[in-house]
């Protein structure tokens, strides 16, 4: 008995078959777009995650304000800290009837602060930015409550306090819009 010879075997070539290809990614659920609109091009790409959804877009010059912020928070604190009674006498220009204990603790607040600003300035996660941020204008919006309550109840209005409050008032807004602006999602093209 001779057998009869079988024909060759037909192997499909799925990469040149698109319809095949597509069918394969679809089961595999890679290809398609994900809940947060990303696409993945491979399931371990989708099981692991698009480390691109993690790259910040900064806005311009938001390094050189964190900067700004951390040199000045650690500039005040050592000023508070050391001087507590020359920081008082300049803002409010009356002599610290109490102790300097209270503006201490203030520079301590401040130079906290400040450890988080120069922690922020050498981050690149975004959400450890934003926190910064916040943080940063927290503070401003506090001490300007503060001082304006404080100047109320002592019933004066220095030039050095009003130009203290304008300050915090501009400090608030500029950190409040890169705040805005971190936390926005990028457009996609």
């Amino acid at each position: 008995m001779t057998s009869k010879p079988h024909p060759p075997l037909m192997k499909k070539h799925s990469q040149t078959d698109l319809i095949s290809r597509l069918k394969s990614r679809k089961i595999l659920g890679v290809g398609g777009e994900d809940d947060d609109g990303e696409v993945h091009r491979s399931k371990i790409s989708q099981m692991l995650g698009n480390e691109m959804k993690f790259a910040v877009r900064e806005p311009i010059g938001l390094r050189v304000w964190i900067l700004f912020s951390a040199v000045g928070f650690t500039v005040m604190a050592l000023m508070a800290l050391l001087f507590p009674n020359q920081l008082y006498e300049v803002v409010f220009e009356e002599e610290l009837s109490t102790t300097s204990i209270s503006v201490r603790l203030y520079g301590g607040a401040l130079l906290s602060l400040a450890l988080i600003m120069w922690n922020g300035l050498y981050t690149a996660e975004k959400i450890v930015l934003q926190w910064t941020l916040l943080s940063e204008a927290c503070y401003f919006a506090v001490q300007f409550l503060v001082t304006s309550i404080t100047l109320i109840e002592m019933g004066i209005l220095p030039n050095p306090a009003m130009l203290l409050l304008l300050s915090r008032v501009l400090f608030l807004v500029v950190t409040m819009a890169y705040y805005y602006h971190l936390g926005r999602k990028p457009k996609k093209i």
